[in-house]
């Protein structure tokens, strides 16, 4: 299955784009925040999946998920995709929030995060990932986060866990945790629990695991 959707928010609460394919179908739930429901079940081994988010110049958008999304078994497997691209203009502010990525036993999934953040944007960006479901183990799940601020590189984390990444559980990487969760600030202050980095460029990493 290959879909798309697309938001692209402007000031004064505007969505002048709210478009989606199943499963990627998105909801406006309030005067600047959007909900994906499912349309389907996925992401299913061979799809490709691609969200494109645009905040215009001084408008403010909130992007979340009814449900937690489900990285389904690859049968054969084939390589599941979500990209997720997303350009926030200068002085726009861009909540990405969405319910978990569970990664289920012989799943093969890859979602790659990109974020292009103007003069002044704010940002919280939030990936979120649970190892298998209950009683079983995950299959090979790989997220790649890149966020630019005016075109230069701020934060770049990439998470692999599954047979095919040695050493995943283990204490360099998630320490017997079967949650890991990653939240980055750029222009608003870090909440939540977890443990604080800061970033070079300016901005917040918040990094729980459970």
């Amino acid at each position: 299955m290959h879909a798309t959707a697309r938001i692209v928010a402007s000031p004064g609460d505007r969505l002048d784009v709210l478009y989606g394919e199943a499963p990627l179908l998105p909801r406006r739930t309030g005067p600047n925040e959007v909900h994906f429901v499912g349309g389907a079940a996925g992401p299913l081994g061979g799809d490709r999946l691609r969200i494109e988010l645009q905040v215009r110049t001084g408008a403010t958008l909130t992007v979340r998920s009814v449900a937690a999304t489900i990285a389904y078994p690859s049968r054969d497997g084939a390589l599941s995709t979500l990209d997720v691209c997303a350009t926030v203009e200068a002085g726009g502010r861009l909540e990405w929030r969405p319910e978990p990525l569970i990664a289920t036993g012989l799943c093969n999934h890859r979602t790659t995060s990109t974020v292009d953040l103007g003069a002044g944007a704010e940002l919280i960006w939030r990936d979120e990932l649970v190892c298998g479901r209950h009683g079983e183990g995950p299959g090979d799940v790989c997220l790649l986060t890149r966020v630019q601020l005016e075109k230069r590189p701020l934060y770049v984390h990439e998470l692999a866990v599954g047979p095919s990444a040695p050493g995943w559980s283990g204490s360099a990487v998630l320490g017997g945790a079967r949650m890991h969760a990653s939240t980055v600030y750029v222009g608003v202050p870090p909440a939540g629990p977890g443990t604080i980095m800061e970033l070079a460029g300016g901005g917040t990493v918040v990094t729980e695991l459970r």
